[in-house]
């Protein structure tokens, strides 16, 4: 039987194919600012920061207003936008399969409390998960914050504690909570990366998420 009765997801590159999109949407909030222009791969790396963090990790030498100017235009760019990403294969079975196994279910997640009810309604994944925490309601990963709260809102030690992501935030955040972490491949961050913050394991996408969990 699994030690384990929190599971927490990080949400973009972990269950959500989002990547290239936040990263188009950083690309023409750069834009219209006419910010210095960065490449893809520099914005990919950013992704699971809040969205103040990942904006001064872009630009470590722009004042704070225009990190608040950055931040903002892009939360414009994407709430006014469509959802055009899909979650990522067997998503949503692996969610409900969780929940039926009586888990408790958590969302941890640099997406704003809006954006991720957004994600929550469209994908109707909202009623598996017991409790959510944003980065505009803690501070960013890799604090501990949001997992501690989530643990202590859901009454389990950090020993019972499981964070699933595909970044070195995610991976770190665990770590600095006491908690276990698997890492996923499909995301954010190459192998290489999320090996460096020794999760228990990486996988390369949800199934094999699934098939970790059942061998516990």
């Amino acid at each position: 039987m699994s030690q384990y009765q929190l599971i927490v997801f990080d949400w973009d590159g972990t269950l959500m194919d989002s990547t290239g999109h936040i990263v188009k949407c950083m690309q023409e909030a750069i834009a219209q600012l006419d910010f210095p222009p960065l490449n893809d791969a520099a914005i990919s790396h950013i992704i699971g920061l809040g969205l103040n963090e990942a904006a001064q990790a872009l630009y470590p030498n722009i004042s704070v207003a225009a990190v608040e100017q950055l931040a903002n235009t892009y939360r414009q760019v994407w709430l006014s936008g469509p959802i055009n990403t899909p979650l990522f294969d067997h998503a949503s079975t692996l969610i409900q399969n969780l929940n039926e196994q009586d888990y408790f279910l958590g969302v941890a997640t640099g997406k704003s409390r809006s954006g991720l009810n957004k994600v929550l309604s469209s994908t109707q994944l909202e009623p598996f998960f017991h409790a959510t925490r944003c980065a505009d309601e803690c501070y960013s990963k890799p604090n501990p914050q949001m997992i501690e709260e989530l643990m202590d809102y859901l009454g389990v030690t950090p020993k019972e504690t499981l964070m699933i992501g595909d970044t070195e935030y995610d991976l770190q955040m665990a770590h600095n909570a006491g908690a276990d972490s698997l890492g996923i491949s499909h995301g954010a961050h190459g192998v290489d990366t999320l090996q460096a913050c020794n999760p228990l394991a990486i996988v390369d996408d949800l199934f094999q998420v699934e098939q970790w969990l059942m061998a516990l």
